[in-house]
């Protein structure tokens, strides 16, 4: 599976879902939805009971649920039962809900939105654009990070060329250069803005996401002209990558006598935006 992880958003409740780009489908929390159509103080007893009787009753769904790693409340990733969008409407006609019905409605629109998506990819970047402006994240900084998904594209786009594998080769790859331009690897990065399953460039200020954009592009056209054979070729033209923005950012710092690698993350940043706005 290629998966983009999501909470979604049902009646203000939250749904922990799993895009899987291979199969381009949604695959949905079955507690959660448990305890979005029940409210049940306990929806994991709710899918014991409710799994058991329809195995006795025959029924594929409770064999054939898949199992994916979520993050929990306690910020920890457990396995935990999903369906797809399918599965769920079969689900939900085991589960009496008033609220059956509106579910329908919103995993039907869930599964044309992403659709859309993918014919019309604009669409994803507007409703990403209006996810930050949720966020409260300032205009500058939506239009830089929206840049910084088209040049990473294009690296991984590039990778994907010479035959660098998805997940643990990318992220090898992806810590070399975050070292050579920040002096950290992405997990001391993170540690050092106090992050912990948070996505790290969401959490970058203005100049550090225009770094890392400086060492992901040139990364993207060492590798186009060297056109590596070997993931160690890679491993060597991502360092050079990193080191390029590297050197950037030493010489911005011995200018501005300023640390550009900073320990702000999301939260400070907006609080020091709303503190200027009161000035």
């Amino acid at each position: 599976m290629t998966n983009k992880t999501n909470i979604k958003l049902f009646d203000n409740r939250k749904v922990r879902s799993v895009w899987d780009a291979e199969t381009e489908k949604w695959y949905i929390s079955i507690v959660d939805v448990i305890e979005v159509l029940t409210e049940s103080p306990n929806p994991r007893k709710y899918w014991s009971v409710l799994k058991t009787r329809l195995r006795k009753e025959g029924s594929e769904l409770a064999t054939n649920c898949s199992q994916l790693k979520m993050q929990s409340a306690d910020g920890k990733f457990y396995k935990t039962d999903v369906a797809d969008v399918e599965q769920l409407f079969r689900l939900i006609q085991s589960i009496p809900s008033p609220k059956a019905e509106p579910f329908k409605l919103w995993l039907s629109q869930l599964a044309r939105e992403r659709l859309e998506e993918i014919d019309d990819p604009e669409q994803g970047i507007e409703r990403l654009m209006e996810y930050y402006h949720r966020k409260g994240y300032s205009e500058g900084w939506i239009n830089q990070r929206l840049k910084s998904i088209e040049v990473r594209k294009e690296l991984t786009d590039e990778w994907n060329r010479r035959g660098v594998k998805k997940g643990q080769e990318f992220a090898v790859l992806t810590d070399i250069i975050t070292q050579g331009w920040s002096g950290m690897t992405t997990k001391q990065y993170k540690q050092f803005k106090g992050l912990k399953t948070e996505s790290l460039r969401d959490n970058m200020t203005n100049l550090e996401l225009v770094l890392n954009m400086l060492a992901e592009a040139t990364t993207t056209e060492i590798s186009k002209e060297k056109q590596p054979e070997t993931l160690d070729q890679s491993h060597e033209i991502a360092w050079q990558g990193g080191e390029v923005a590297g050197n950037t950012r030493k010489e911005i710092e011995a200018k501005t006598g300023k640390k550009i690698v900073s320990p702000l993350n999301a939260k400070a940043l907006k609080a020091n935006q709303t503190k200027q706005i009161e000035r």
